[in-house]
C-alpha cells in the first residue's frame, strides 16, 4: 500500500519571474481598462497582491523588481512598442481591435524581447503563451506566439530558424 505523498507528484514552486509576467500583464490589463496610473498600480500589487492572499487565493510570490521593471518598461516604451506590435500582426488587424489582455501580453512580451537581451527568445516567447493559455483557449496563444516570434526575428539574434 502506498502512501498520499507517493501518489502525489511534488509541487512544482512556481517560478518567481514567470509569476511577474503574469502579474505584470494583470497589472497592464487593470492600467489599460481601468485608467490606473503606474505608480498607482505597482504600490497595489506589491503591496496587497505579490504573494499574498486575497478573497482565499494566494498570489504567488513574484519576483517584485522584474513585475515592476516590465510594467514601468511597457508604459515608458508603448510608443515605441504598439508600432511594432502593429507591424507584426496581419495587415488586416489593428492592436486597438485585440482584446486588453492580448494587448498587454504582446506589450509586455515585446518589452522584454526589445530590452531584455539576457533573457533567451525562446524563455519570453514561451512565458507569453503561457500567459495567453491561462486566459485564452485557442486562437490568442497562436496569435501571441506568431506576433512575438516575429518581434523577436527582427530585434533579437538568438531566434530559433
Amino acid at each position: 500500500m502506498s502512501t498520499p505523498n507517493e501518489q502525489t507528484p511534488p509541487v512544482k514552486q512556481a517560478n518567481q519571474r514567470g509569476a511577474a509576467r503574469l502579474a505584470a500583464v494583470q497589472a497592464l490589463y487593470q492600467m489599460d481598462v481601468g485608467g490606473t496610473g503606474v505608480l498607482e498600480i505597482v504600490a497595489e500589487y506589491e503591496t496587497h497582491r505579490l504573494g499574498q492572499e486575497i478573497d482565499g487565493d494566494t498570489y504567488l510570490k513574484a519576483d517584485a523588481s522584474w513585475f515592476r521593471s516590465i510594467v514601468s518598461g511597457v508604459v515608458r516604451d508603448q510608443r515605441k512598442l504598439d508600432p511594432l506590435i502593429g507591424s507584426a500582426l496581419q495587415d488586416d488587424w489593428a492592436l486597438s481591435r485585440l482584446d486588453s489582455t492580448v494587448r498587454a501580453i504582446l506589450r509586455a512580451g515585446t518589452f522584454e524581447l526589445t530590452e531584455r537581451k539576457d533573457v533567451p527568445v525562446a524563455v519570453i516567447v514561451t512565458e507569453y503563451v503561457e500567459i495567453a493559455r491561462a486566459f485564452f483557449e485557442e486562437d490568442e496563444p497562436k496569435l501571441v506566439n506568431a506576433v512575438l516570434d516575429r518581434i523577436a526575428r527582427q530585434f533579437r539574434t538568438d531566434v530559433r530558424k
